[in-house]
């Protein structure tokens, strides 16, 4: 443990304030934790600090300055011996703060969570403004003695403890018109007691505020050294509790309204006043502040309405954040199967293979860490599912069995519809099971996901490779086609002694089917995306290999951990080079620069190869032809995944998923629609503050989960609305929402600034 004294009088020299404060926040950084200060009226002493790692802050203070303690955080600990001028504890958010004398004005102001402990009296206004934040402990002000007066003004929450000790000569222990504009909170009191406000009621105790008096006090008592009045202060026939009334006792009071002063006093009725020959007046008053039409802007509870960070920045838009919810409900497996409606691969593409767009973008990756958004996808493994059975008429053919046409599949099947694949290989997946290293995707979780699918009764043809004869048997037998055949003719650049080069997709084919090449010392592959990657990781399994560089014309396009992968099995990556030709020597570059090798393994891409169809389907360079709903120039026959567009395995996900709900509509004779996207919710809406209590090491990580734009229940809008406008409907589907009720609504903002997930919207009030 570090402890630092810190002396501010020297040589007659005052230490100022900002120099102190920079002092002790230095001596934190280096590990201290314990303070002994002896002060010369400094301001803010133990004020808003807080450890590193967490560890409690002690300070052990004489002679302050003002606001002692001030924004004082949990696990800050301040002992002040002697007395302590005005607002200590001022804004105190989570500090114990012992004064062993007087505290001055303004002890407690606006405090909102901790302890403050006083051993003596406190000056006017002190408690004024104390509130509670129902997501943290309520602040409590303890006064051994009494208060000056205007004690406890405007409070709103909290509980403040007045002992009247040594106090039977005064008139009243809280001072002249204690409690004006109270609120809320609750103000316990020992002695007499006189001229309170007409805002609270006076109560005896009842046996819930002797038990918590009892208790509280045994502390009290310990930390300003009077455990010897104890006995005393549990007499409690001289205690009484003040509570503020509500707004509605407080309506029943009998107040002039605003149009009784504006007709008999003001205008004194028509031409009874000075104004009456200036003014006509209707007479209707309205209320300082207004309500239903009448507001400037009104409140909408829009659940659901903004996208999230992870749900926006995932191709397939798998709202991750209406998973944590479900398990933050204990519905562990509904949880689960949520990801099911979106993609047949949660644990084999979310949980292994993707770069995870969602976790890059996350939130609560701004605040410590992303939220584990693999380990969800991975959990949904074992999930099984039912053969659904076919209640539609009309039948689909999907021509390829890789990721997106798989998707497709998927969705169809769920929804009733037969479905029949046609795959030329001897098994379904594609390049997932075809070319991806074991070290990223292990065979056992694609098997157990592939033998699900399998499991929704799609009919699947493998070995069976469409000529042009059987493609158009399909697309006449059948009432839509997708066409899904993926990229698998690798790209090969004709520079010189291109016949030399092994292409990249080919040789991962191989080396998944236990072929095994012998590449010689040195190796050199040409691209440096995500897939050539995967080839340095299958040349480094090959035994034998010593060199291996990685060689792109651009800054490499494959995703960081790929590449950081790939270096940590020893492989260099360079750019940009231009290769001039390949010998049997090796690489030679355009800017002179040779790079022996054994071996050259080429992998900048692959396409699609479309020798079934015939040239209408196909533009100048031979790509397919679709519009923006993925139909070819048969509206019938629609195209997906990398025989459109290389890209990720979740861009096949989505491509397969958006194919099949067009298709649904095709069949339907409903029109067919673009993707689209909801609005990304804005980052300021989300409130950082709410989540700092579930921390990176929490145990239950669904609690970390911001879940921006999608309410989480948590209640705060509704406790915190000044008008009690807003409440809770319970539906019989087990879904709720939130309404504020616009004759009681003022349009304040309080909910929207208050929610944490964005959900409450400000709207003009037109």
């Amino acid at each position: 443990m570090c402890a630092r004294k810190i002396e501010t009088l020297k040589d007659n020299e005052r230490k100022s304030t900002q120099s102190l404060m920079k002092e002790i926040w230095a001596a934190i950084d280096e590990g201290c934790t314990d303070f002994e200060i002896n002060a010369c009226g400094q301001h803010n002493i133990g004020g808003s600090v807080w450890s590193k790692n967490g560890e409690e802050l002690n300070f052990y203070i004489t002679n302050p300055g003002q606001r002692v303690g001030s924004m004082g955080a949990k696990g800050t600990n301040i002992y002040v011996e002697g007395s302590a001028p005005a607002d200590t504890g001022w804004l105190n958010s989570g500090a114990k703060i012992v004064v062993n004398g007087d505290s001055g004005d303004t002890t407690g102001h606006c405090a909102a969570s901790g302890k403050i402990y006083i051993a003596g009296n406190v000056g006017t206004r002190s408690g004024a403004l104390m509130k509670k934040d129902p997501k943290f402990e309520a602040p409590e002000l303890w006064v051994f003695k009494s208060t000056g007066s205007f004690s406890f003004e405007f409070m709103g929450g909290g509980i403040a403890v007045v002992c009247g000790v040594d106090c039977e000569n005064l008139p009243s222990v809280l001072g002249d018109r204690a409690c004006v504009g109270m609120v809320g909170g609750i103000v316990y009191a020992r002695g007499a007691i006189k001229n309170l406000s007409g805002d609270v009621y006076l109560l005896d105790l009842d046996e819930k505020d002797k038990d918590f008096l009892t208790s509280g006090l045994k502390t009290y008592l310990s930390e300003i050294k009077k455990d010897d009045y104890y006995e005393e202060l549990c007499d409690f026939s001289k205690w009484h509790k003040i509570v503020a009334k509500t707004y509605e006792e407080r309506k029943q009071q009998n107040n002039i309204s605003l149009k009784t002063f504006r007709v008999n006093k003001w205008f004194e009725e028509i031409g009874g006043s000075i104004f009456s020959d200036l003014i006509t007046d209707d007479f209707k008053a309205c209320d300082l502040v207004q309500t239903g039409s009448s507001r400037l802007r009104r409140p909408n509870w829009k659940n659901y309405a903004y996208s999230a960070p992870c749900e926006y920045n995932c191709p397939i838009k798998i709202p991750t954040q209406k998973r944590f919810s479900l398990l933050r409900k204990g519905e562990i497996k509904k949880a689960l199967e949520l990801v099911l409606e979106y993609s047949p691969f949660p644990a084999s593409v979310c949980g292994q293979v993707c770069p995870n767009l969602c976790l890059t973008n996350c939130s609560r990756g701004n605040f410590d860490e992303p939220m584990d958004v693999k380990m969800l996808g991975s959990l949904s493994k074992d999930i099984k599912v039912k053969p659904v059975k076919i209640t539609q008429k009309q039948k689909i053919a999907i021509i390829g069995s890789g990721v997106s046409g798989i998707s497709a599949a998927w969705q169809l099947s769920r929804k009733g519809y037969e479905v029949e694949m046609f795959e030329q290989d001897n098994k379904i997946g594609g390049k997932l099971y075809q070319v991806i290293p074991e070290e990223r995707l292990h065979k056992e979780i694609l098997e157990t996901e592939l033998e699900r699918f399998k499991k929704t009764g799609v009919k699947i043809h493998t070995s069976t490779k469409v000529t042009r004869d059987l493609y158009n048997k399909i697309e006449a037998e059948f009432d839509a086609v997708i066409i899904a055949i993926g990229g698998h003719n690798p790209v090969v650049i004709p520079f010189e002694g291109y016949e030399r080069l092994i292409k990249g997709l080919n040789f991962l084919k191989d080396v998944k089917k236990g072929k095994k090449y012998n590449l010689g010392k040195k190796v050199v592959v040409i691209g440096a995306g995500n897939a050539a990657m995967d080839v340095i990781t299958e040349v480094y399994k090959q035994g034998g290999v010593e060199d291996v560089t990685a060689i792109d014309i651009q800054e490499p396009s494959a995703f960081e951990k790929e590449i950081k992968a790939a270096e940590r099995l020893g492989a260099k990556i360079m750019y940009p080079c231009f290769t001039q030709k390949i010998t049997e020597q090796g690489v030679y570059l355009k800017d002179g620069r040779f790079l022996p090798a054994d071996s050259v393994i080429i992998s900048v891409g692959d396409r699609p190869i479309f020798d079934f169809l015939n040239k209408d389907y196909l533009d100048e360079k031979s790509r397919i032809k679709i519009n923006e709903f993925m139909q070819t120039e048969n509206n019938k026959v629609f195209s997906i995944g990398d025989s459109i567009k290389p890209g990720l395995f979740t861009n096949a996900i989505a491509d397969g998923k958006h194919a099949a709900e067009n298709i649904i509509k095709f069949l339907n004779n409903e029109p067919l629609t673009p993707v689209k996207e909801k609005d990304l919710i804005p980052s300021k809406r989300i409130k950082s503050e709410y989540y700092e209590c579930y921390n990176s090491t929490c145990d239950n990580e669904q609690n970390r989960c911001m879940s921006c734009g999608y309410c989480r229940d948590c209640g705060l809008c509704r406790q915190s609305c000044p008008q009690n406008a807003i409440s809770r409907i319970e539906k019989e589907n087990g879904k709720f929402e939130y309404v504020s009720d616009s004759e009681k609504c003022i349009g304040c903002g309080i909910c929207a600034g208050l929610c944490p997930c964005g959900i409450w919207e400000m709207e003009d009030n037109k």
